[in-house]
């Protein structure tokens, strides 16, 4: 049993990284090498640390260093991968991970698991090596739509008003346009209308760029564009990778809304993500709270989300391995104001 660094030149291609992350069951967007890419391009720093165990990649963590203020911090989303439950495979990956780490300057290593909340015995091996419970990075609750049955299947098992809703848009004259990185400044129009309104920070037009042309090689990516008498109402990136969908970026404008672009949007992008062999697609967050909560947001974004008749999902959340306790407190605090200042993902 080895350990391999992604710094060394021996480590192998970005092919073989990918191939590693798909044999996991539970291997999501975020280990793959291209998302590693993308995050390089903004500021953080990949590494990618694998076990090679009788010639053959086993288990491996991409993690993302980044400098927050005069510290740093290191993140392994969605992640790691494991091909078996091997206590000493696991052992090897996890101290590999921390050496890197503590070389790197970082203060704490943040966790977030592609597991959900009711594998206890997620959390139990957390606590039980030294973890402590933090603040997820990416949302902690979702909407798994299944994608496993016919498309008539999938439509009868959303509300009449979300079947009602794509049909209407496309009688209307709504025209779903699937588009290359020339409609990117369409998209990146809407994502700052969006933006405004609905008062969040968004990315850059260059991240989203990127965030396409890194995947369409790969062909793991679709930006698609809804126009009605060639204005553009709304837009949204969707992502596949080893039988998942993500809905990762979305935008609208103000205007003709009761048309209901993004109801036609989703429904093609599942389309899309059934043709990949996706099975299921994930609208990518909704509040952390039930949905039957008095304080749930019915009206707005989980509204819409739930109507597509999917399952509400909650993750495990983030752990972090806190390595400079007096530090740690202060990373947390300018890590919060860099979140308020950019985009999400």
């Amino acid at each position: 049993m080895r350990i391999l660094e992604s710094i060394e030149s021996t480590f192998p291609a970005p092919e073989a990284w990918d191939r590693l992350v798909a044999q996991d069951p539970r291997g999501h967007l975020l280990q793959t090498w291209a998302w590693g890419e993308l995050k390089g391009a903004f500021g953080w720093s990949p590494v990618r640390l694998a076990v090679e165990q009788d010639g053959a990649l086993v288990a491996g963590a991409q993690v993302l260093y980044r400098k927050v203020g005069p510290l740093s911090m290191a993140y392994i989303p969605k992640g790691p991968v494991f091909l078996a439950d091997d206590p000493a495979v696991a052992d090897a990956l996890w101290q590999a991970v921390h050496r890197r780490s503590r070389r790197m300057g970082a203060v704490a290593l943040k966790v977030e698991p592609e597991a959900r909340d009711e594998q206890q015995e997620q959390h139990a091996w957390f606590r039980a090596h030294g973890w402590g419970e933090a603040q997820p990075i990416q949302p902690r609750r979702t909407v798994h739509v299944p994608l496993d049955a016919e498309e008539d299947a999938i439509l009868a098992r959303m509300k009449p008003k979300w079947r009602y809703n794509i049909r209407l848009s496309a009688r209307k004259g709504v025209e779903v346009r699937e588009v290359g990185e020339e409609g990117m400044p369409v998209f990146y129009a809407l994502m700052q209308e969006t933006g405004q309104r609905d008062r969040f920070a968004i990315h850059s037009l260059e991240y989203y760029r990127r965030a396409l042309t890194l995947f369409a090689p790969l062909d793991r990516v679709r930006l698609y564009l809804a126009y009605y008498e060639e204005q553009p109402l709304a837009g949204l990136m969707a992502y596949a990778f080893n039988q998942q969908a993500y809905y990762m970026f979305g935008a609208s404008s103000n205007e003709r809304r009761e048309l209901m672009p993004n109801h036609q949007l989703q429904w093609r992008a599942m389309q899309w993500a059934k043709a990949q062999g996706a099975l299921l697609y994930d609208l990518w967050g909704i509040t952390d709270e039930d949905p039957d909560s008095p304080t749930a947001d019915l009206e707005g974004v989980q509204r819409f989300k739930l109507g597509f008749g999917g399952e509400v999902v909650r993750y495990v959340g983030a752990y972090d391995r806190v390595y400079s306790r007096p530090l740690y407190a202060l990373l947390n605090r300018l890590w919060a104001m860099r979140r308020a200042r950019a985009g999400g993902n």
